[in-house]
């Protein structure tokens, strides 16, 4: 009998408290490798607080996370980027002031000189080609020395992903990235998802389910902190606890 793969992610038992609120209850998930799995749920549901243990944002109360099987539990968060695991955030962080390519350039920069930020600009071509190419993966060459706090939302929302891209993650994690977009902006967004999860492991939160039904392959639902349901689209869409969740919605 064939052993299952190792997830790239999972997390065991785990419990937030803010004080005597428990934000997320006793949460048991796992996330297999180069796959696109959406943690949804109505509002509330915990799926922000969840985004933030995973993403090394704050530690759990209870509870185990790990990666790639290794215990990373209480980690500062740049050790969760150096180890892999990309994030980008609900809220646009970027740079307003700084070139779309000097943010890439930047956040290339961290990962690979954290100790020469000053070095001269002439000595990082590499750098340079490889923030072209993110911003290029991304759908921004075009848009290479506009400033980033003129850019459009759903633009700065691609140029934060490029960003994360210069991490050269295994993990990429986003919090609700269509979040302000306009429709065809969403689209566009969706698309751009779909392809990068084509090349590395992401997990996206998000509220929007009829948006994440089409794309992705697994899908977590959360309710008052816990886990409701999980697996494929259909799953979820036959889940009688789901249905009552999302009552008057189409799933």
């Amino acid at each position: 009998m064939q052993k299952a793969a190792q997830p790239i992610l999972a997390t065991e038992n785990v419990t937030m408290q803010f004080g005597p609120f428990v934000a997320l209850n006793n949460v048991s998930a796992s996330f297999e490798s180069n796959k696109l799995t959406a943690i949804i749920g109505p509002n509330g549901a915990g799926k922000s607080t969840f985004f933030n243990l995973v993403s090394g944002a704050f530690a759990p109360t209870l509870g185990r996370i790990r990666f790639q099987g290794r215990d990373i539990t209480g980690m500062a968060q740049h050790e969760f980027a150096r180890m892999g695991i990309a994030k980008s955030f609900q809220i646009t962080n970027v740079f307003k002031l700084l070139s779309a390519h000097e943010n890439v350039r930047v956040a290339a920069q961290m990962r690979r000189t954290r100790f020469e930020l000053l070095r001269p600009r002439a000595d990082l071509k590499d750098l340079i080609d490889q923030a072209d190419a993110l911003l290029h993966r991304v759908g921004l060459t075009g848009l290479r020395d506009k400033r980033a706090g003129d850019l459009a939302h759903g633009q700065q929302r691609c140029l934060e992903i490029a960003m994360a891209l210069a991490c050269e993650p295994q993990l990429l994690l986003l919090d609700e990235p269509t979040a302000g977009m306009s429709p065809e902006e969403t689209l566009a967004m969706m698309d751009l998802i779909t392809s990068l999860a084509e090349e590395r492991t992401v997990i996206l939160v998000e509220h929007k389910m009829k948006l994440v039904m089409g794309i992705c392959q697994r899908l977590v639902v959360l309710h008052h902190g816990e886990v409701l349901a999980e697996g494929t689209p259909d799953d979820i869409r036959t889940n009688d606890e789901v249905k009552r969740v999302y009552l008057g919605q189409s799933i």
